[in-house]
């Protein structure tokens, strides 16, 4: 895809955090960075068909919002990391993940940063923004979350014991552009030898194009939901594959996905396959 990065801005620590992986991640990719910052209607009148505020987050009345804060700290911490890479923002109307779910199918790559759960008002506890994504998103999620180690791995894993092509090649590219490794953690796969020297596994290709990238195949004991979760303690990323059954909106991140978004120890990438990528 040729469209931006897309990344959340609220102007927390953890959105900058986000901002900043997001403006690496677009730089690896040369494409633009998206700020999208969502603000709920004003309480105050606006006259008809004049927006409340401008893309810079300055309000109709000259003065400046809270967005405007939050946007220009942002732009700054793109630009100190990814000093070559486009960037634009906008402040939207609406609920932060509706507005990140709508933005994100004009996106390459969806970046949010980690909180805890939000509850409703019954009391119960909501998704949190990178799961509704996967789920409802427009494009591939990447969560920023945990302690990264900058010596570690990417780790390659799967929901249903193959290795999806776009996953494979997104866990590549990042592992080549940091100068690491990736360590495929399949223990479906494993046991059942349907990937290792398969005509059609997506590694063999890869790695001739990634000569410089090393590929680990450990045995996987316990589960691959618990060995991701234990190897993210000491790992660079976590790349999940996920199948998507006749379009996003089913790309559910099965068991895999779904613990490694909630309990990996570093940034979680989750990346939907087609039927035909598998």
């Amino acid at each position: 895809m040729s469209g931006p990065v897309l990344v959340g801005v609220d102007g927390s620590t953890t959105s900058m955090a986000a901002v900043e992986a997001a403006a690496r991640e677009a730089d690896r990719m040369g494409v633009g960075l998206r700020l999208a910052y969502a603000c709920g209607w004003p309480a105050a009148r606006v006259a008809p068909g004049i927006a409340p505020w401008d893309p810079d987050g300055i309000r109709a009345d000259g003065s400046a919002g809270p967005a405007h804060g939050g946007l220009t700290e942002a732009v700054r911490r793109a630009r100190g990391v990814a000093p070559g890479v486009r960037v634009t923002r906008a402040v939207l109307m609406g609920e932060p993940a509706t507005v990140l779910e709508s933005e994100s199918h004009r996106a390459s790559l969806t970046v949010v940063g980690s909180r805890p759960p939000a509850r409703s008002g019954s009391g119960r506890r909501r998704g949190s923004v990178a799961a509704r994504l996967a789920v409802h998103g427009g494009s591939p999620v990447l969560m920023v979350r945990g302690r990264p180690d900058p010596d570690g791995p990417v780790l390659l894993a799967c929901d249903d014991g193959h290795v999806g092509r776009r996953a494979a090649e997104f866990a590549f590219a990042e592992a080549s552009a940091r100068g690491t490794d990736v360590v495929v953690l399949n223990g479906f796969a494993a046991r059942n030898g349907r990937t290792r020297g398969r005509s059609d596994d997506p590694l063999a290709a890869l790695r001739k194009r990634y000569p410089d990238v090393t590929v680990h195949r450990p045995r996987v004991r316990g589960g691959t939901r618990r060995a991701v979760v234990e190897a993210s303690t000491s790992a660079r990323l976590v790349v999940i594959g996920t199948r998507r059954r006749g379009g996003w909106s089913a790309a559910l991140p099965a068991t895999v996905g779904r613990t490694a978004l909630r309990r990996a120890g570093c940034p979680v990438a989750v990346i939907p396959d087609e039927r035909g990528d598998r």
